[in-house]
Order: C-alpha cells, then sequence, then structure tokens
C-alpha cells in the first residue's frame, strides 16, 4: 500500500510493459489516476473495468507535454516511457536512432518533469519515480541507451539535491534485462532481438512495478533513491552469469 499522503498518480508509458503493470496496481489504491500513452486503445479496453483517465499524448512533442501536464495536481510521478532504438551502439545506430531514443528517453523526462514538479513543491508533497536501467549503472556495450540511461540516473540524484527541504521525493528504478517490448524497438534484425530478450530467465514486469509500489510505501521521512533489480541469472553489469563448476567439487 502507497503512503496515504498521495491523491493522485501519472503514468507514462502506461499501455504495456513495466507501465501497464503499474498501472494496475494502482486500481487497488484510492487515487486518482492519470494513464499516458501515445497509443491508447489497451488503455481504453481496460477503463471498461476500472475507472482512470486516460491521456493520449506523443512525448516527442514537448508543447503537448506543458499544456496537458502542468495544470494537473499529480503528487506521484512515474516516468516510464522509453525506448531501445539505438541499443546495439553508436556505430551501428542511425542518426535517427539516436534523435529519436535521445528526444523520448531524456529530453521528455526532462520536460515532463519540469511540467509537474513546481506544483509538488507548492504543495509540499510528491513522489518522482524515474525508471533507469542497469545500463545506466555499469558499463555497457551501447553507448547510446547506456548514456541515456546513465543521463537519467544522473539527473535522479541532481534532482534529489535540488528538492531538498522541499518533502518531495526522487525514486529512481534500475532493472535488468525485463520481458517487455524492448528487444522488438531495440534490434532490427529479428533474431537478434529474440537472442537478447532470451537465453535465461527475465525479470517479468510485475518485479518492477513491486519495485516501485515499495518505493512509495515507505514513511514521509524515508526516501528510496535507487533500487537496483538484476535477475538471479544476471552479474550486476547486467550481462548473464556463466555457469562454472564448483572447484571444490570437480
Amino acid at each position: 500500500m502507497i503512503n496515504k499522503i498521495y491523491k493522485s498518480v501519472l503514468i507514462t508509458g502506461a499501455s504495456s510493459g513495466i507501465g501497464l503493470e503499474t498501472l494496475k496496481r494502482f486500481f487497488k489504491e484510492n487515487i486518482i489516476i492519470y494513464a499516458l500513452d501515445k497509443d491508447v486503445s489497451k488503455l481504453e479496453k481496460l477503463q471498461r473495468k476500472h475507472k482512470f483517465n486516460i491521456i493520449q499524448m506523443n512525448l516527442f512533442d514537448t508543447d503537448e507535454i506543458y499544456n496537458k501536464l502542468s495544470n494537473l495536481k499529480i503528487d506521484i510521478i512515474i516516468c516510464n516511457a522509453g525506448i531501445g532504438r539505438g541499443a546495439e551502439g553508436i556505430l551501428k545506430a542511425s542518426r535517427e536512432d539516436i534523435e529519436v531514443s535521445t528526444k523520448l528517453n531524456v529530453e521528455s523526462y526532462l520536460h515532463t518533469l519540469k511540467a509537474i514538479v513546481p506544483g509538488m513543491i507548492k504543495r509540499r508533497k510528491g513522489h518522482v519515480v524515474l525508471m533507469g536501467s542497469l545500463a545506466g549503472l555499469y558499463p555497457q556495450i551501447s553507448s547510446v541507451y547506456g548514456g541515456q540511461k546513465g543521463a537519467i540516473h544522473r539527473i535522479a540524484q541532481s534532482l534529489r539535491i535540488e528538492l531538498s527541504g522541499s518533502r518531495v521525493k526522487v525514486s529512481e528504478i534500475c532493472p535488468g534485462r525485463t520481458k517487455t517490448n524492448f528487444g522488438k524497438s531495440a534490434f532490427k534484425n529479428k533474431d537478434k532481438a529474440k537472442k537478447f530478450m532470451s537465453g535465461f530467465t527475465l525479470l517479468e514486469p510485475r518485479d518492477i512495478a513491486d519495485a516501485i509500489m515499495f518505493s512509495l510505501s515507505v514513511r514521509w521521512r524515508s526516501n528510496i533513491s535507487t533500487i537496483e533489480i538484476s535477475g538471479t541469472e544476471q552479474s550486476p553489469g547486467g550481462v548473464p552469469i556463466i555457469p562454472v563448476k564448483d572447484p571444490i567439487l570437480s
């Protein structure tokens, strides 16, 4: 159960994967819900059974971010929307891959925060949850995606300093490889996408939603700043663990 002081939540990228799983968790909470996505068809079907607000928005449109979000009274903002284009590295990424992914994975986060956080400060309560990644904490093959998630990591840390004394919290969630649609956008080659999303037991969106809800459940005096979640069969850097024989038994 989340902290009772929070009365409203906005989730970006809410129609699939981690965003959708997190959205479903809030149906059990006494809270006003805003679910934001570009494609809202799945959300509209879900709305037939559950009460929540849908915001159809293209996060590439900066004007739309400010026009639609600035006047909302949001206590929790979960910046989850993202894309994996360019994840194969800067040498294989196209110019468009770099521009599109940076726009969504970094710039849209900053503009969304700029639109929402001032209201939190004014009301003296709020919680910012940013979706980071193990790719932002450890060196990866991709300087594009890794660099973008590294930026989110630094944004989260710096924002906490900016918000000192405001009672607005900041939490960064850093998952390892998770069973979502990430691979489809990250790799143009279907075989590479399939290989990336297989080979060991991946995390499920519900595992990440668990972490998000935990960060929102602690008392007002506590702030969960960073949660790193890797699969049991992943090393801390996010790569699969290579099984080795026990030297004592071999």
